[in-house]
């Protein structure tokens, strides 16, 4: 089984940043993706970005490109979401979850954090 743990949420002022964490335990991600999601209220929960956590490769949503930064310390098995020009629209429920390499569905889920952005 693995567990991940989210840290970093917080109320924001627009154009501010945040830093979340995802820390994993219970086994080696070299053959995992890892995603961050988010969910606002009244709308569909949306892949904000995925990375398989062997190669780099990282992909982002037009929303968030050039705003959001994805980095990893492969050491503590944790990812980080760097989150700058933070804006209104970004407030969501943040999620941080694992798939295996070649597959569909994520399996794995952080508990959630909240980021808020005020105007």
């Amino acid at each position: 089984q693995v567990q991940l743990t989210e840290s970093g949420g917080g109320l924001v002022q627009a154009g501010g940043s945040l830093r979340l964490s995802c820390a994993a335990s219970g086994r080696p991600l070299t053959m995992y993706v890892m995603g961050w999601f988010r969910q606002a209220p009244g709308k569909e929960r949306e892949l904000v970005t995925a990375f398989t956590w062997s190669e780099g490769r990282t992909f982002y949503a037009d929303s968030v490109k050039g705003r959001f930064a994805l980095t990893r310390d492969n050491g503590k098995n944790t990812a980080y979401l760097q989150m700058n020009d933070l804006k209104v629209e970004d407030t969501a429920v943040y999620y941080c979850a694992l798939k295996p390499r070649g597959s569909q569905e994520y399996n794995y889920w952080g508990q959630g954090t909240q980021v808020t952005v005020s105007s």
